[in-house]
């Protein structure tokens, strides 16, 4: 008769007998990770150091905390605490403004809105990075629109990378005399070449402040 009670609770739990007296016999303890102090130390290095740290200088760091833990350890102990290294973004420079090349006054004035098009164009430099390395990609917009009216792209950062993205610009839109071609005052733009494409084109140059980006349309 006394089985009759643990046989009906191992029905309502869903057990077999044998499993439910092997429940009884073994010791429930709350097991905490023997690593619990070593994984709290790497969660802290990641945190002070923004995710900078890698297995290598992880397990450096840790040696230097006293603890003998090796470049494997190491990562395994970043496994376990749920941190990763954070890759920082390839940057490459587009603009060089230590030139001793003429620029022009900032007509635009952070004056970001045109009444008709193409009679205000920005122009600006940004880079991709693919599988062949860096390319360079110079833009013409038309500010009224917000529409590239010009581009070009190169494996170098050269004054035709601008010139050809604006002659294009120029031949597509056929603009009239006295658009304002805004830049920033990049060696690219301040340049000979880019300089006397603008006056062929009886276009008037305007050019951010050094170092501000709030100039840029």
């Amino acid at each position: 008769m006394k089985a009759y009670p643990v046989v009906i609770l191992c029905g309502v739990m869903g057990v077999s007998r044998s499993g439910y007296y092997k429940y009884l016999k073994t010791k429930h303890e709350n097991k905490i990770d023997p690593d619990f102090e070593l994984i709290a130390r790497v969660r802290q290095i990641h945190s002070d150091t923004r995710g900078s740290y890698g297995s290598r200088r992880m397990s450096s760091q840790l040696r230097e905390d006293g603890y003998n833990v090796g470049r494997c350890r190491a990562r395994s102990l970043m496994k376990k605490a749920g941190v990763f290294v954070k890759c920082r973004k390839k940057f490459k420079r587009t603009t060089d403004s230590n030139h001793k090349l003429p620029v022009a006054p900032n007509l635009l004035n952070r004056q970001f809105e045109a009444k008709r098009p193409d009679t205000v164009w920005c122009a600006d430099i940004t880079y991709l990075w693919t599988r062949q390395g860096w390319l360079y990609l110079a833009v013409v917009l038309d500010l009224y629109s917000r529409k590239i009216v010009g581009w070009a792209m190169s494996n170098r950062l050269t004054a035709p990378l601008v010139t050809e993205a604006l002659s294009m610009a120029y031949w597509r839109r056929k603009p009239e005399k006295g658009l304002i071609h805004h830049s920033d005052r990049g060696s690219q733009y301040a340049g000979d070449d880019c300089q006397k494409l603008l006056g062929n084109y009886g276009m008037v140059c305007s050019m951010s402040r050094k170092g501000d980006c709030w100039d840029n349309a």
